[in-house]
């Protein structure tokens, strides 16, 4: 058996990476808060809440104390929303070892303090090498060991090569990167799109106004992406451009699952409701909303998402909102 690597999250994601990982033959212990629902999972070798169909391999080892499915762990992968990240590391932070690595799967912004997930763990546990790993994935096809790519960041190319080398096989190609803010910022801003996407079906619109809205997100997303300090070209490839693709075309997608339901008419709250998991993009809107004020970033498309969310606009507002901005030549 080789190393032990710690999966902190039990949803649809972060057992389809334990899955992955114990395909690669390492002693995966996949965490979760619940001691009934891991025991369920155990015995079941099946997560049959988040992750149905996909049989758990033996090598993986369900755990609800957190202390124990840390400990002599060279990896502890964070699969968490977003806004659970922070309170998820400070009570696990002591049982980190010294050696190990953090890898975050959480794709968002803290609202508040408008944090990057890298900015939270080196507050926190600044002494442990950090990266994150994102791209254009769904739980349901990694978990059934679909052809699926991803990118490992860190600002030390050794650690993303590490991570790269834990997860990499012949269903999971991994490549690196040592662009952490534009990574992070790919991944958590495409939420946002996703749920415009949704709300332009949702309102019945066709291929052509989601082709638009896609295609102006990336410049969107590079503005604001480049002026933290991120690469434009990191936003042309997985994390940017490929994870906006297949959030904001597949129904697996709960972003544009939510987005649908605000598009025909029901609540933001009732459609969060009604989608039954986390909706990451809800949250990061109203955090992206703040770091354009914040930095000056012009930012329509998630302005007028923000206004739809907070009950301001409809849908077709924003929609009208967007077609009729002043006249301007086009950004490459």
């Amino acid at each position: 058996m080789r190393d032990i690597i710690t999966v902190l999250g039990s949803g649809s994601w972060g057992t389809a990476l334990a899955t992955a990982l114990a395909a690669n033959g390492y002693e995966v212990r996949l965490w979760g808060r619940n001691a009934e629902t891991m025991a369920d999972i155990h015995n079941k070798r099946e997560n049959v809440r988040y992750l149905p169909g996909v049989k758990l391999a033996e090598n993986i080892h369900c755990y609800s104390d957190a202390q124990e499915a840390l400990k002599d762990s060279k990896m502890a992968v964070y699969v968490v929303p977003a806004q659970s990240f922070r309170s998820t590391l400070e009570a696990t932070k002591d049982y980190l070892a010294d050696d190990s690595v953090i890898v975050n799967c959480a794709k968002g912004i803290e609202r508040g303090s408008l944090m990057r997930i890298s900015e939270i763990a080196a507050e926190i546990r600044p002494d442990l090498p950090f990266a994150v790993l994102s791209g254009p994935s769904h739980a349901e096809e990694v978990g059934r060991q679909m052809p699926t790519t991803l990118v490992a960041a860190s600002t030390d190319i050794a650690v993303a090569e590490k991570v790269q080398d834990a997860f990499m096989s012949e269903f999971l190609r991994v490549y690196t990167n040592d662009d952490v803010v534009g990574v992070e910022i790919g991944g958590a801003l495409k939420n946002i799109i996703a749920l415009a996407a949704g709300m332009s079906d949702g309102m019945g619109y066709g291929d052509n106004a989601k082709a638009a809205l896609m295609t102006r997100a990336i410049t969107e997303i590079s503005r604001l992406g480049e002026r933290l300090g991120g690469s434009k070209l990191t936003f042309m490839g997985l994390a940017g451009v490929g994870d906006l693709i297949v959030t904001c075309t597949s129904m697996h997608s709960r972003n544009r699952r939510c987005g649908i339901l605000i598009g025909e008419g029901v609540s933001p709250e009732e459609a969060t409701k009604q989608i039954g998991m986390v909706v990451e993009g809800m949250f990061t809107t109203e955090a992206a909303y703040a770091m354009a004020q914040k930095y000056q970033v012009e930012m329509p498309i998630t302005d007028q998402l923000y206004r739809v969310i907070q009950g301001e606009l409809k849908g077709t507002d924003a929609e009208k909102n967007l077609m009729l901005r002043d006249k301007k030549h086009e950004e490459a």
